[in-house]
């Protein structure tokens, strides 16, 4: 059974991007456009969460605290994907839980390497 990686982002080009690489490697894939949407889609099995930190509604960083007090996948990793690389936003998701951190842009096989990397 693939692995279920939960994709969220407000691009819908970004989405696109990071759901084919990680499809083209044999995960299944569910997007999400914002950390609102994210919400609704945390049901069943997931293995891990790609999100951006800057999106409307509900940011990457308010979707990170969500998951880890109140969801049933508290302890799944979550990846923070972003244009962002400013310290004190790094600090900020890492201090809601995130397990690691991605700049935009970036290369699929680097993502795939560091989604291997994080699910062992």
């Amino acid at each position: 059974m693939a692995k279920v990686i939960l994709a969220v982002d407000d691009s819908g080009s970004m989405r696109q991007v990071v759901s084919f690489a990680l499809r083209s490697a044999g995960y299944d894939v569910i997007e999400a456009c914002d950390g609102a949407d994210a919400i609704t889609k945390l049901s069943g099995p997931l293995h891990m969460v790609i999100t951006d930190l800057n999106m409307p509604q509900m940011d990457g960083v308010e979707l990170i605290k969500h998951i880890r007090t109140q969801s049933p996948h508290k302890h799944v990793p979550i990846m923070m994907l972003t244009t962002e690389s400013h310290p004190a936003k790094k600090e900020a998701a890492k201090a809601a839980g995130a397990t690691c951190w991605m700049v935009k842009p970036f290369k699929p096989e680097q993502l795939l390497a560091t989604v291997s990397r994080v699910l062992g």
